[in-house]
């Protein structure tokens, strides 16, 4: 008998890094779960920096409610350094880390998280080029394929992804049959 369906939120805004977003979007797909888009507004068409994807949000941070998921994915690219000044997204990051929500980022993605406060005595890896906001915002920085510290699953970039997936599903478990 088929599990009931996990929602899985993706926080996205343009800019992000085609594959960090498709690869764990099409695994969240396939496991048997919802995805759905958050951005800063419903309905905005997202292009990845590539250009090779593009999705349309589902809700805008401000509609959504982080105990509605089983889980958080932040996608890196350029996507994570415009949600990060959207309050609605750092609202919505701090109450799935309130709630103990497991929150995957990958690449830029931990800038999410250091923007809203969650990093302090965490171990997380991330691109290389944001260890020092890591740092700054409580964190250690690591240079790993996967670092799992409580309900953060952090990754390096595109390299990581198949660790990342598989880290990330593990955690919310599988739906499919």
């Amino acid at each position: 008998m088929k599990q009931s369906l996990k929602k899985v939120a993706f926080l996205l805004a343009d800019g992000y890094e085609d594959s960090e977003m498709a690869n764990p979007y099409d695994a969240i797909v396939e496991n048997g779960d919802e995805a759905v888009i958050i951005s800063m507004k419903k309905g905005d068409e997202l292009k990845g920096k590539k250009g090779t994807i593009t999705y349309t949000s589902h809700l805008a941070a401000s509609e959504a409610k982080a105990s509605d998921y089983e889980a958080v994915i932040i996608p890196g690219g350029q996507s994570p350094a415009k949600l990060r000044e959207d309050p609605a997204v750092i609202d919505f990051v701090r109450q799935a880390h309130e709630k103990g929500i497991p929150i995957a980022a990958i690449c830029h993605g931990p800038q999410v998280l250091a923007k809203a406060g969650v990093l302090r005595g965490k171990t997380l890896t991330g691109y290389s080029g944001i260890q020092d906001e890591i740092k700054e915002a409580g964190g250690t920085f690591v240079d790993k394929e996967v670092v799992v510290d409580g309900n953060l699953i952090t990754s390096r970039g595109p390299q990581d992804e198949p660790a990342f997936i598989k880290e990330t599903i593990d955690r919310i478990g599988v739906s499919a049959w």
